[in-house]
């Protein structure tokens, strides 16, 4: 399914900050279907004077309307005419009569979307409308309402009337909700202009309770609350006086007695004028507890690679020390071999230790492993000019260790035996597709007779790693005199 972006640009000719916009608003369209108890749709204009449905909330709060998404989709012809109306107009307009969807009798209201130039314009400084919501409400489960309901039901509305004045959403929000940012259904408390809960919901009452409230909020200062709960060695959020007064579109959290509450303003305005909040609150402690888990497993998985490369290090090292004491040749050479080969592991884990992710950028690791190659070419008197073509991309550890080893196996067989005592090329050559990933290390040394592959150690362990743990393929291509080319294919779904 395409994304917003992507169906207003084909569709519709929106500027960049009338798609910011828009994306601010799809941010909270769910909470605008759960506060409404109703399916939300949101149109954009088409270049053929069409509406076009760029997004689709279903209520969490009540039962939907729509069993397909409408995403995608051209605007129905008994749609049109109210939409076209409300953003030919600015206006909010309701169907007059119930409109029947599958037999079903539902009440239709257009909201048309305006958008502010900038956080302090005045109302004369908005831009639209640039789209239209729909709220799909279904009227064959009438009946009397609880003051919950028609309490969603007011900030629902005080939502789409600031909507159409450009109010809502506001380009001073945070932009990106943060993991257990509150919803309608977790908590809801409706305040006045003073800050002084006029709703609050069950559930709202629950999370102030688990942080050590007891009684009722309704009728209290929730500023006053929340600062009485605060422990004496609190370091204050400098956020929470704003929030929770209502006073600004901001997040916080509150920790009190071994519980977080995290809290979301939503301040409500009509005609310019702040006359109350809507407060959403969130007890995610145990949230926020994995959070943490996570962190401190992330910093010991860094810290052991960071170890592991010490150590790989230090291998090196000892054997590079070992080598030039050696009065061997043949060991002099094995113990040097083994010394890149350790070099080529402790890259891999170097760069892993300084990200979150276990995977790593190739690329990267690959151009510090030809730097390896450079010591080689040194002890045979060799002058390589390695060129590297096409893009590895990013790789998981588990396939970025065997891979490095390999490749650096291979290059080395190209200087040692191709082009020793001579100045040649190496070229590596990398080709990324969504099935697998293709690499090829061509020389243009002496070659071997066609057919003759190596049978050394460096073979051996090239075959070990690319066959056994990558799943993948490998074909030696020799000429005599021309160079020799090895090609290895690896496919990707070996290691999902």
């Amino acid at each position: 399914m395409p994304t917003m972006s992507e169906l207003v640009s084909a569709h519709s000719r929106s500027s960049e900050d009338d798609l910011n916009w828009l994306h601010a608003l799809l941010g909270d369209l769910q909470l605008l279907a759960d506060l409404a108890f109703a399916d939300i749709v949101l149109w954009t204009p088409s270049i053929d004077g069409e509406f076009v449905a760029v997004a689709h909330a279903r209520p969490s709060s009540a039962a939907t309307l729509f069993y397909r998404d409408f995403v995608g989709q051209v605007i129905k012809p008994d749609w049109k005419r109210l939409v076209t109306d409300a953003f030919e107009r600015g206006a909010i307009l309701d169907s007059s009569a119930p409109d029947w969807f599958e037999e079903t009798p539902t009440r239709v209201r257009a909201v048309p979307v305006l958008r502010r130039t900038s956080p302090s314009a005045g109302p004369q400084q908005t831009i639209g409308p640039i789209a239209v919501l729909t709220r799909h409400t279904n009227l064959s489960e009438a009946r009397m309402p609880s003051r919950q309901e028609l309490t969603f039901n007011d900030c629902a509305n005080d939502l789409f009337r600031m909507i159409a004045t450009g109010d809502f959403p506001t380009l001073t929000a945070p932009t990106a909700p943060r993991r257990g940012a509150p919803r309608a259904s977790d908590g809801l408390i409706r305040l006045d202009v003073d800050g002084t809960v006029l709703f609050a919901s069950p559930n709202a009452l629950s999370a102030f309770n688990r942080i050590g409230f007891s009684g009722e909020l309704e009728g209290q200062n929730l500023a006053q609350v929340v600062t009485e709960l605060l422990p004496e060695r609190f370091g204050v959020d400098e956020m929470l006086p704003v929030v929770v007064t209502g006073k600004a579109p901001w997040r916080t959290e509150v920790e009190a007695r071994g519980s977080t509450l995290s809290i979301r303003a939503i301040p409500v305005r009509h005609d310019e004028e702040r006359v109350g909040a809507i407060v959403l609150c969130r007890e995610v402690t145990e949230l926020r507890h994995q959070e943490q888990e996570l962190i401190t497993k992330d910093a010991t998985i860094r810290e052991i690679h960071h170890r592991v490369k010490n150590n790989l290090q230090t291998v090196a090292s000892l054997l590079r020390i070992q080598a030039r004491r050696s009065n061997s040749e043949e060991a002099r050479e094995s113990l040097s071999q083994a010394t890149r080969r350790v070099s080529a592991i402790a890259v891999v884990h170097d760069t892993l230790s300084q990200g979150l992710a276990q995977s790593v950028d190739f690329d990267e690791v690959f151009d510090r492993v030809l730097m390896l190659i450079a010591e080689v070419a040194s002890t045979h008197h060799t002058r390589v000019h390695p060129i590297k073509r096409g893009a590895f991309g990013v790789l998981p550890s588990d396939y970025a260790t065997p891979l490095a080893l390999a490749l650096t196996e291979l290059v080395t067989n190209a200087v040692e035996h191709g082009l020793a005592g001579r100045e040649g090329n190496v070229v590596i050559t990398a080709h990324r597709a969504d099935e697998g990933l293709t690499v090829s290390v061509r020389d243009n040394g002496v070659g071997l007779p066609e057919g003759k592959v190596g049978t050394g150690l460096g073979t051996q362990i090239v075959r070990t790693l690319i066959e056994g743990e990558l799943g993948g393929l490998i074909d030696w291509h020799t000429m005599s005199g021309r160079g020799t080319e090895v090609t290895i294919a690896v496919p990707f779904n070996f290691t999902e």
